[in-house]
C-alpha cells in the first residue's frame, strides 16, 4: 500500500503537469531545463556529504565525498531528463543520497544535452568519464555505473560501448526507470498516459528523435533494449508500476536474463517516475535507496560499516 505522502505527491504532481501541457511549456526546452533546475533546487542535501565541482577536459563533473567513505571505490551516476533536459544540479539530492547510503564517493557529469548536441555526444561524453576514472586508477571491479530516467538508459548504452570497445566493465549497473526503448514500443508508454504525472506520452518521439538525430532509434546505442546484453555485470532496476517507461524496465530485463546477465528486476506498486529523488519526503523513496546501497555493497565488497558511520554522525 502506497504511503500518504506519495498518494499527496502523485496527486500535486498531476496538477503540475496539467499546468506544463496547458502552459505549452513542454515545447520550450530552454523553459523545461529551467523548470527542471527550479524544482529540484528545493530537494534536501546530506549535510554529511561533500559537493566538490571540477572540471574532467571539457566536461563539468563534481564529486560527492560522504565523510566516511572507501577510498577505492567510486560510483559514476548519469542525470536523467530525456537527453535534452538535467544536470549534476537536478540530480544532486539523489547522488548525494547514495553516496551516503553506500559509503562510496560518486561522481556525475554534466552531459552534452540535445537538440544542440544530438546522438552521440551524451554517449561519447559517458565514456570518457568512465574512462576518466581507470586512468585516474580506479579498478572496474570497484565502479558501479548508475543512472536514472534517460541518464540510466545512457548507463546501459554506455555498457555497449565499453563491450564494443574491448574496455572493461565496471563491477555493476544500477539503474532508475531507464529510458531503454526510444522508440517507445512498450504497451506502458499508452497504457499508463494517465498514471503517469511525470512524463508526457506524446513528447516520447520528439524528444528521442531530437537525441538520436539521423540515426535509427533502433541502435542499440541509443536504445540499449536492442543490444545484446551478454558479459554486461550484475544490474539493479527500478521502476514504478505508474510509469509511462515502466515496460522499458521489464522488457530490458527480460532481454539481459535472456542473455545471461544476473538482473534484479524491482517494480514497486503505485510509484511514479523519480520517486527516489523524494528521499526527504517518501518511506518508499529510502526504501529504494536502501535496496541500492545493499545491492552495490553485495556486488562491490563494500563493508556496511561505512555508510553506518555517515548515518551515525546525523
Amino acid at each position: 500500500m502506497a504511503s500518504i505522502q506519495s498518494i499527496v505527491l502523485r496527486g500535486s504532481m498531476h496538477i503540475a503537469k496539467g499546468v506544463v501541457i496547458v502552459g505549452r511549456q513542454h515545447k520550450n526546452v530552454s523553459r523545461m531545463r529551467h523548470s527542471f533546475e527550479r524544482i529540484t533546487h528545493r530537494l534536501p542535501m546530506p549535510p554529511q556529504v561533500h559537493f566538490s565541482p571540477f572540471f574532467a577536459g571539457n566536461t563539468e563533473a563534481s564529486w560527492f565525498l560522504p565523510q566516511v567513505a572507501d577510498p577505492h571505490k567510486v560510483i559514476l551516476f548519469l542525470h536523467g531528463g530525456g537527453y535534452a533536459t538535467g544536470s549534476i544540479n537536478t540530480a544532486k539530492s539523489l547522488i548525494a543520497k547514495i553516496a551516503l547510503e553506500t559509503g562510496i564517493k560518486a561522481i556525475a557529469i554534466n552531459y552534452r544535452l540535445a537538440p544542440e548536441h544530438p546522438f552521440p555526444a551524451a554517449l561519447q561524453d559517458s565514456v570518457a568519464i568512465y574512462e576518466y576514472l581507470l586512468n585516474q586508477g580506479y579498478l572496474p571491479q570497484n565502479i558501479c555505473i548508475a543512472g536514472s530516467s534517460a541518464g540510466g538508459g545512457l548507463a546501459l548504452s554506455t555498457l555497449q560501448a565499453l563491450k564494443i570497445n574491448n574496455t572493461a566493465l565496471p563491477a555493476v549497473a544500477v539503474c532508475l526507470s531507464p529510458w531503454t526503448d526510444l522508440a517507445g514500443t512498450g504497451k506502458s508508454v499508452k497504457n499508463n498516459a494517465r498514471k503517469d504525472p511525470m512524463l508526457i506520452a506524446k513528447l516520447i518521439p520528439e524528444w528521442a528523435t531530437q537525441y538520436a538525430g539521423k540515426e535509427t532509434l533502433f541502435n542499440p546505442l541509443i536504445s540499449p533494449l536492442y543490444g545484446n546484453a551478454a558479459g554486461l555485470p550484475p544490474t539493479l532496476l527500478q521502476v514504478g508500476t505508474h510509469e509511462i517507461l515502466l515496460d522499458d524496465s521489464v522488457r530490458y530485463a527480460e532481454m539481459a536474463r535472456n542473455h545471461g546477465v544476473d538482473v534484479t528486476l524491482e517494480v514497486w506498486q503505485n510509484m511514479i517516475h523519480g520517486w527516489q529523488l523524494h528521499w526527504g519526503l517518501l518511506p518508499e523513496a529510502n526504501r529504494a535507496i536502501g535496496n541500492i546501497a545493499r545491492f552495490i555493497h553485495r556486488h562491490m565488497h563494500v563493508n556496511p560499516l561505512l555508510s553506518a558511520k555517515n548515518t551515525d554522525t546525523i
